[in-house]
């Protein structure tokens, strides 16, 4: 399982990477994983302020469709445009070119450490 070291995480199975007042966000590998091939995302709240635990949009897989929450507070700035024509690159790189949302924070609130993460998920 991909758990990268320089992220930080949510229960709900968000990444979160910090840049300055902004943070891009997306799922983590277990949740990808956990979803299936991935067939389409949808987000329809750019421009929007959302306040930590509000739903930003939804990725459908084959058998399912989950809400996406955000995992801190903030202004959706920009959707990864990519993921219209491409939403399996969440499956294939989590991480890097399957990003979500970028966000520009009003509130980090409290978000999982790695090793914390790593235990929600017992690993």
């Amino acid at each position: 399982m991909n758990i990268p070291e320089n992220l930080l995480y949510t229960e709900d199975h968000e990444w979160v990477r910090i840049e300055g007042d902004e943070a891009y966000i997306g799922i983590t590998d277990f949740a990808q994983g956990e979803l299936g091939d991935i067939v389409y995302v949808e987000v329809e709240t750019e421009g929007e302020e959302l306040e930590k635990g509000t739903v930003f949009g939804t990725v459908e897989a084959v058998k399912t469709v989950s809400d996406l929450f955000m995992p801190l507070s903030g202004e959706v700035i920009e959707f990864n445009s990519e993921l219209e024509s491409s939403p399996e690159l969440v499956n294939s790189d989590p991480y890097g070119e399957g990003w979500m949302i970028k966000v520009k924070v009003s509130d980090q609130g409290d978000l999982l450490s790695p090793e914390a993460y790593k235990e929600l998920i017992g690993q």
